[in-house]
């Protein structure tokens, strides 16, 4: 398997050094940049996506911070490796579904990712662990602009950074914080609060982005508009309703505290008893226990340091990561019920060593 290696190594997302916090589980942000005087993507013919490819691979392999990268391009890669990179969010849904002239190159831990033409010439990407816009801008305005020395990126002095879509165009920036709000979820408010963000011009979607799903009550939430504001007035506006949507769930989990803590502490008890003798276990349903294990933890249920186990697993448990592991241990193609059973068995062998709950000591702090 071509991604072997990656898998082997340490991960920004899975053996992150940087001590997981609640709420927020990564912080991400992706410029949208094009070369000028060449086609989108989406125009381009196959030469001269090759022609592109082949150019941004000279300059990125020579970035300081892209030493020992990876450089993959996607032709080469099976369906289980694309998908295994996606679910590790290195790359996009659309970027799987080309082939020709299009590629990608990952940082040796993780923490960067560049697309080659996928509905851009270029997708630059940096997610860090936690909550840290300051950190994560830093270092992707960095990486912009040594690019930037070398490429000539498309730019209109009315218009900023153009692209593809028009609605990137300006800045060519998404910031966004993967965020885990199951209080928000289990009160039947997180409708009430996408409506509210949504009108605020920040957009709320599943784990995966557009267009997924939100499991595990892990949602994706960013900024919307990208053009007539600077990057610095974007970053500071969401992270102001990042930081009241965190106080929200607080809030949130108070209240299930004070008015409803049996049933509380019954979801995630069933939860941890599940998780140590299941036999058979959905990505969908290992997401939703592993949420509420998490909860627990941040409730102190649970010793803080097993944070970071339950953030790994709920990336190691997706359906491209389970069945990569199954065909390395048995050399045989999984089906859908040997994922299940197999998923069920690495999360029992997980969950061997993790201490039994202490219900106790939450109450006693509230």
């Amino acid at each position: 398997m071509l991604i072997n290696s990656l898998l082997n190594s340490k991960s920004e997302l899975t053996n992150s050094s940087v001590t997981p916090k609640a709420v927020a589980l990564s912080t991400r942000i992706r410029l949208a940049r094009n070369l000028n005087n060449f086609s989108f993507p989406g125009w381009a013919d196959k030469d001269r996506r090759s022609e592109i490819l082949a150019m941004s691979q000279e300059v990125i392999r020579e970035l300081p911070e892209m030493e020992n990268a990876r450089i993959i391009s996607i032709k080469d890669l099976s369906e289980l490796e694309k998908q295994i990179l996606m679910e590790r969010r290195l790359i996009s849904r659309e970027l799987c579904s080309i082939e020709e002239g299009s590629g990608v190159i990952i940082s040796k831990d993780q923490s960067c990712s560049i697309m080659i033409n996928e509905e851009d010439h270029l997708r630059i990407q940096v997610i860090r662990s936690g909550f840290n816009f300051r950190h994560v801008w830093k270092t992707i305005d960095r990486l912009d602009s040594e690019m930037e020395e070398s490429l000539n990126f498309a730019f209109s002095s009315n218009w900023g950074y153009l692209t593809a879509c028009p609605s990137n165009i300006g800045t060519g920036m998404r910031a966004s914080i993967m965020m885990h709000l199951p209080g928000l979820v289990i009160t039947n408010q997180m409708e009430k609060v996408i409506r509210a963000v949504n009108q605020l011009g920040i957009v709320v979607r599943g784990i995966f982005g557009e267009g997924s799903e939100a499991s595990g009550s892990i949602f994706q939430i960013s900024n919307q508009q990208t053009l007539g504001e600077s990057e610095a007035d974007i970053l500071k506006n969401l992270n102001n309703i990042l930081h009241t949507i965190i106080e929200q769930e607080h809030n949130a989990r108070d209240r299930l505290l004070a008015t409803d803590s049996a049933k509380l502490f019954d979801k995630i008890g069933r939860a941890y008893g599940i998780l140590q003798n299941a036999h058979h276990l959905s990505s969908e349903e290992a997401m939703n226990l592993l949420s509420l294990i998490r909860l627990g933890i941040d409730l102190e249920v649970l010793p803080k340091n097993f944070r970071r186990l339950v953030d790994r697993l709920f990336i190691e448990c997706q359906p491209g990561h389970i069945q990569f592991t199954v065909q390395k241990n048995t050399q045989t193609t999984a089906q859908l019920e040997q994922r299940d059973f197999h998923r069920a068995e690495i999360l029992r062998k997980q969950f061997t060593n993790i201490p039994p709950l202490d219900f106790e000591q939450t109450i006693s702090h509230n």
